[in-house]
């Protein structure tokens, strides 16, 4: 194994690496990040090596495993090279057939082909798909271009040579002015700049300082830090080794929650190879700069992605929180100044230093540079992974790369930022994705969680089911989040249980308001956004729980009651044999009928009815 002990070795072994590469008369790559793991792409890649070898061809075509591609809604994805052909939701009876025809003889077979959902054309090229071709991957797209338990092939795309900039030909403070320049901000949750950070801890007193990657990500349906840390995992060591060097640090760690455990296993995978290489330890590349990195596993608390509660954590203390009268870039973890980004923030800085803050600051907004990747879920006909510019519009997004609505139904808001951000109504769509303006509607960028609804969602319902999580997850050491959460939550349940009144909506506003103010960290701080968002953006739709006692959406139980059609009723019985309550009655041909007081509103006899027969009143 090459000990890689300066440049000039590096550069060599890039070269030698990028020669290596081209023997191979095609290559191709499968995702198998979480998401496509849990498609069956594991059993794919085994037919995929066993039917290469079988016809002889292990020596000739490139297989490569890679992290997560971003369209997950389509897994497990495969590129073949040449041709940038792009074959989806495969199966291993698949192979056979892929290998003897694409490979071999470079001919499509249209089957594994996706069709475009609106066109129903069948796309053969992965840059022609419309969810690729509307977004900006500089992260997300060096996923498909490396093994991420394969330091060699991060090496042959340019890996580690920002490092090598950095340790050669700049000073920490150049390292600094470069990342301020880019005008990078935080991709964590508040969009602290970067290089501000940086210079605080750099300057602090003590000479014993840290580097800490969060890698705590904790929001529902939000898996962005997730994936990049599972298929690129040495752009964030190099990010960290770049920032470590700035900060004047020799220690540092990856705080990663236990149940994320592919990222567990890459990351320190990619230590173990990093440290083989030299790219960890002593006189990284010859020079007189030392650093060395642990994985800390969290224990899966979302309070513990807030920066001091992280630092108790890995201190081994309870992870609450601690009023910020002092910075943890002065004094965080063991009282040490502590430098804490995200993964997402980390993996941009090498990008950075090669390609210089005047590519990258070219990219988004005055004050919203780079890209930003958003985990899309939700009613949304294409979920996944996206990476955007800063500046591009809701729409964009929701229509171009996530396709439109699922289920034919017109999209009705997305929630943005988390349990903690705020719903967004169609009627701004077409709002750029920034944090001030985002900020200013009533959400935030946060972490990147992005959840769209459409008319079948119930707002009310919305806001209480994100008060449940940030009750669960609260620590409940302050006394506003701890007493003002769960009053908010009674609250909201009132309305969706139709004993709401009027004077309950101006309290809460005002208990959000408080909450907001007094909460000690950004849990409690930003916990009544999904309340307030939709109070400002759809009133009306409470206004109905209170005054009518009804739900528009049909989603409160208390609310609503199901009946049949006798316009429509086939009598078929479909719906008396899937209702679990025995709560439907009639004879077959005949109109059948709802026992109110038998039926428990779980909806079943509505999604198997074949003729829609069965409404919500």
């Amino acid at each position: 194994m090459p000990k890689v002990n300066s440049p000039t070795d590096l550069a060599q072994l890039q070269k030698r690496l990028k020669q290596e590469q081209k023997k191979y008369d095609a290559t191709v790559t499968l995702c198998s990040g979480t998401g496509c793991q849990a498609s069956g792409s594991v059993p794919v890649h085994t037919a995929l090596c066993d039917e290469l070898k079988k016809r002889g061809l292990s020596d000739k075509v490139l297989v490569r495993t890679t992290g997560c591609h971003g369209f997950c809604e389509h897994g497990p994805l495969m590129v073949i090279e040449p041709g940038n052909i792009f074959y989806c939701s495969l199966k291993t009876e698949h192979i056979p057939e892929i290998v003897s025809e694409t490979v071999l003889k470079n001919r499509i077979v249209e089957q594994f082909l996706y069709e475009d959902p609106v066109s129903g054309e069948k796309i053969i090229r992965e840059s022609d798909i419309t969810f690729y071709h509307n977004q900006n991957r500089i992260l997300l797209g060096m996923n498909r271009l490396v093994d991420p338990l394969n330091i060699e092939d991060y090496i042959a795309i340019g890996g580690y040579s920002a490092l090598s900039k950095a340790l050669t030909s700049m000073s920490p403070e150049s390292i600094i002015n470069e990342i301020k320049n880019a005008r990078l901000r935080g991709r964590g949750g508040g969009g602290f700049p970067t290089a501000k950070k940086w210079e605080t801890t750099r300057k602090a007193p003590g000479t014993m300082k840290y580097i800490i990657c969060n890698a705590d990500e904790g929001d529902p349906g939000a898996y962005m830090n997730r994936s990049v840390l599972e298929g690129n995992p040495h752009a964030v060591l190099e990010g960290m080794l770049i920032a470590a060097y700035a900060i004047g640090s020799e220690k540092g760690f990856i705080y990663v929650r236990t149940e994320y455990p592919l990222a567990v296993h890459h990351s320190v995978a990619a230590m173990k190879q990093a440290r083989e290489y030299g790219f960890l330890g002593e006189n990284i590349l010859g020079s007189d700069f030392s650093f060395d990195l642990d994985v800390a596993r969290g224990a899966g608390a979302f309070v513990a992605g807030e920066s001091t509660a992280l630092m108790a954590a890995l201190e081994g203390q309870v992870s609450e929180p601690r009023p910020k009268d002092v910075h943890t870039a002065i004094k965080g973890y063991k009282d040490a100044p502590s430098n804490l980004n995200n993964v997402e923030t980390l993996a941009t800085v090498p990008l950075i230093i090669n390609k210089g803050s005047d590519w990258f600051s070219s990219k988004g907004t005055t004050k919203s540079r780079g890209t930003k990747i958003f985990a899309l879920t939700g009613q949304i006909k294409n979920t996944g992974l996206v990476e955007v510019e800063f500046g591009t519009p809701i729409n964009t997004i929701l229509q171009k790369i996530g396709g439109g609505a699922k289920n034919g139904k017109a999209l009705k808001a997305v929630q943005i930022g988390g349990p903690s951000g705020g719903c967004i109504p169609a009627s701004l769509f077409e709002l750029p994705v920034d944090y001030e303006t985002l900020a200013d509607a009533g959400s935030m960028v946060g972490s990147g969680g992005m959840v769209v609804m459409d008319e079948g969602s119930c707002m009310v319902d919305v806001a209480r089911y994100f008060l449940e999580f940030l009750i669960d997850e609260s620590c409940g050491k302050c006394v506003p989040c701890r007493y003002g959460v769960p009053r908010m939550l009674e609250i909201v349940t009132d309305i969706t249980n139709g004993r709401g009144t009027e004077e309950q909506l101006v309290l809460l506003e005002d208990l959000c308001d408080t909450v907001a103010i007094t909460s000690l960290c950004a849990l409690g701080k930003t916990a009544p956004n999904p309340v307030l968002t939709t109070l400002r953006y759809f009133r009306s739709e409470y206004e109905t729980h209170v005054r009518e006692h009804r739900c528009p959406a049909g989603v409160c139980r208390s609310l609503i009651h199901f009946v049949i059609d006798k316009y429509v009723c086939t009598g078929c019985g479909t719906c008396a044999k899937s209702c679990p309550q025995d709560a439907i009655s009639g004879e077959r041909k005949k109109l059948f009928h709802i026992n109110e007081e038998l039926c428990i509103k779980c909806g079943i006899c509505r999604d198997e009815c074949s003729f829609e027969a069965i409404h919500v009143q």
